[in-house]
């Protein structure tokens, strides 16, 4: 019997978990060298159990270089809070509505979600608050949180099998989560990891250097990427593909160096993470275009007024990319490639077959409400 699309047949000799992990190491081959290979073969004896597999009969809908952007004028006082910093809740909620429903052709969010998320799922979320942490300038707006999370809830997944994570508690109170009445639905967790939570083994997936996925992320068999738009200052962009790498691991710094390239990618394409990355929603309420990734000068955070949708992240990463260079050049700075800090770990992406990088080959569709 011919297998539907989206599945894969349990009768063949080589698993899925099998595939994945020695794609790794043949990557591992190829850039590391024939001797690191063997070692990062030999770590990963017992890793295909941290492999993740969607619930038995569902098929997490995937659009390879699809992205949606969803824009609402361009007034701050259409898109934001009296403050300016934060979206208007039903606008954030009517945006990521169009976005999602576009992206899956379904009639409302919940409808949509169900594209991604089954009832079965243990779910975490991603959120990027580094740059809210003073102030709560630029981070993942709870606006748009609140209403990720009570979709999925509506999916049926259990309160107590959802959880909100980031890596530092300043990073998470960035997003306003649990401040000045911001709570989430009863029994949903949210979680800090402060780079020390891990239970699977240890693993070299860069080098010679060990690391660890954090507990919040293996312990999902489904996450939702959160994520925002910013320069920079060791790789040049920072996206959907950063905030899960160097955000659910217990050393990032140790996977800074050479502009992060190739740590992010690598990090990026372990199975671990692959088998479980369903979504990613990028809060463009707001961009930072030079001096990020931290909120250090407010003259270099401006109004962008979008909500992104894709489940791939090397296009999502790029069209990204693209908003930030056109933001600097806009305002009379030099592209990211002019000034040395290229983000080539999307090019190395690519290359892994994590996504599509050509803009022209990137369907980015986009709806102005």
């Amino acid at each position: 019997m011919a297998r539907q699309p989206g599945t894969y047949s349990k009768d063949t000799s080589v698993t899925r978990r099998q595939f994945a992990i020695g794609g790794a190491a043949l990557f591992s081959t190829a850039v590391l060298g024939a001797s690191r290979a063997g070692r990062a073969v030999s770590e990963q004896s017992g890793i295909e159990a941290w492999v993740a597999e969607p619930p038995a009969g569902f098929a997490p809908l995937k659009r390879p270089g699809q992205v949606v952007k969803v824009s609402k004028g361009s007034s701050a006082s259409d898109l934001m809070q009296q403050n300016q910093l934060w979206p208007k809740p039903e606008v954030a909620r009517s945006m990521l509505e169009r976005a999602m429903t576009e992206f899956t052709g379904a009639s409302d969010l919940v409808g949509a979600m169900r594209r991604f998320i089954s009832p079965a799922d243990r779910v975490a979320i991603k959120v990027n608050g580094i740059a809210g942490q003073s102030g709560f300038t630029m981070a993942v707006n709870f606006e748009l949180i609140q209403p990720v999370v009570q979709a999925v809830l509506a999916v049926g997944v259990a309160p107590e099998r959802l959880v909100v994570y980031e890596q530092y508690p300043n990073f998470l109170s960035g997003t306003r989560i649990n401040i000045k009445g911001n709570k989430l639905p009863p029994g949903v967790q949210a979680r800090f990891h402060s780079n020390r939570l891990a239970k699977m083994p240890q693993i070299r997936v860069f080098k010679h250097i060990p690391t660890k996925y954090v507990t919040f992320l293996t312990d999902a068999t489904a996450v939702i990427d959160m994520t925002l738009i910013k320069d920079h200052s060791i790789c040049g962009y920072t996206g959907t593909m950063k905030n899960i790498t160097h955000g659910s691991i217990i050393n990032p710094h140790d996977h800074h160096t050479h502009q992060a390239s190739p740590q992010i990618a690598l990090l990026y394409n372990h199975p671990i993470v692959t088998s479980r990355v369903r979504l990613h929603i990028t809060d463009g309420f707001k961009i930072i275009y030079d001096q990020g990734p931290l909120d250090k000068n407010p003259r270099r955070r401006i109004l962008h007024g979008a909500v992104y949708v894709a489940t791939d992240p090397v296009a999502m990463d790029t069209v990204g990319w693209k908003v930030i260079d056109d933001a600097r050049q806009a305002h009379g700075l030099k592209t990211l490639a002019e000034v040395r800090r290229e983000p080539k770990y999307i090019d190395t992406a690519a290359s892994l077959g994590l996504g599509i990088r050509d803009m022209n080959q990137i369907r980015l569709r986009q709806v102005q409400l």
